[in-house]
């Protein structure tokens, strides 16, 4: 190939915007393995590096996207070799690497996972990080005795990739999941990925006593700021919260007492920069008994053009499951 499309992000005059482009192998970030792309994702983190609503690409310009997978075409590595069916999330993709918005991607050896079996390329980016980060928080969970005999999980913005993901996943684990959602219209759409119970936001309590109700055996919090401080009130003795994400805020308003008088776990879930034998062993479980099974439920799918909608979507919170970019022409 000569040329082929990518969307690139540039810094113009102040401003941070991304394009749909003609790029050539020769500038793409060095690497050791060459991938013919055939999707990538949308996730939160995508649509605040593209429009500069976060000062997350630490140069420019560069090809967004922090998640692909692909076909192997070219590798100097014999972990990864022609033909093979491969898989990026995290590490520095899209972020100072040229990412996954591309036809061709290139990157090092390190971060090539490969597909497991039981999953297509589409379904990886139906998962993608969001999916990893929900699996990964699970596992954590339980690595932390968290079984689904200890009582009922809360999913909080679950509607989002992360939330949805983590309410189906933890529905087929057999666990009793509640949902928290801001979105009132989507509780058929929650129930449907599994949810036993739903939570709405306008209707939520939080108190403001330092403990409330022990209610909780564990949480997957992809929002942070005061909902996460209310999960630490509301857990179980022992339960852990896996907080993932920070959409409702950075800070974390709470006191110790929930840490020191029931115990409770909070876990931070770094799904960037995941040891790879971890990496591999929770996507080796979400092609296996994590699997998602309503994946054409929580998917849509947009073409590289499509991409300022879709976090355009995203930032404004209206965004309903995952997007799963095309890129393969």
């Amino acid at each position: 190939m000569d040329t082929f499309n990518a969307f690139r992000i540039f810094e113009e005059d102040g401003r941070i915007e991304g394009r749909l482009v003609r790029a050539t192998l020769d500038e793409l970030s060095p690497g050791d393995v060459v991938i013919r792309a055939a999707y990538s994702s949308v996730n939160y983190k995508d649509a605040l590096a593209a429009t500069g609503a976060g000062r997350i690409v630490s140069r420019f310009p560069l090809i967004g996207g922090i998640d692909v997978s692909g076909t192997v075409v070219s590798s100097t590595d014999e972990r990864h070799r022609e033909g093979d069916d491969v898989l990026v999330t995290g590490h520095d993709l899209g972020v100072s690497v040229d990412g996954g918005y591309s036809e061709y991607v290139r990157v090092p050896a390190d971060w090539v996972v490969p597909l497991p079996d039981g999953l297509t390329a589409f379904d990886a980016m139906a998962i993608g990080t969001a999916g990893f980060t929900a699996a990964l928080s699970i596992v954590q969970m339980e690595r932390n005795g968290l079984t689904p005999l200890c009582g009922p999980v809360i999913v909080t913005g679950a509607t989002g990739g992360v939330g949805s993901l983590a309410v189906e996943i933890l529905a087929t684990l057999g666990y009793d999941v509640t949902a928290l959602t801001g979105k009132d219209s989507e509780h058929d759409y929650l129930r449907a990925l599994g949810a036993g119970n739903i939570l709405s936001r306008s209707e939520l309590h939080m108190g403001t006593r330092p403990l409330e109700k022990a209610t909780w055996a564990g949480a997957v919090d992809p929002t942070g700021g005061d909902i996460l401080a209310w999960l630490t009130r509301t857990m179980k003795r022992g339960a852990s919260i896996a907080s993932a994400g920070l959409t409702a805020g950075i800070e974390l308003h709470t006191t110790v007492m929930p840490f020191i008088l029931r115990g409770v776990n909070l876990l931070g879930i770094d799904s960037v920069m995941c040891p790879i034998d971890r990496r591999r062993e929770v996507w080796r479980r979400l092609a296996t008994d994590m699997r998602p099974t309503h994946l054409d439920t929580i998917a849509h799918e947009v073409p590289l053009s499509g991409l300022p909608e879709a976090f355009q979507t995203l930032l404004n919170g209206t965004m309903r499951g995952r997007f799963v970019v095309t890129v393969a022409q």
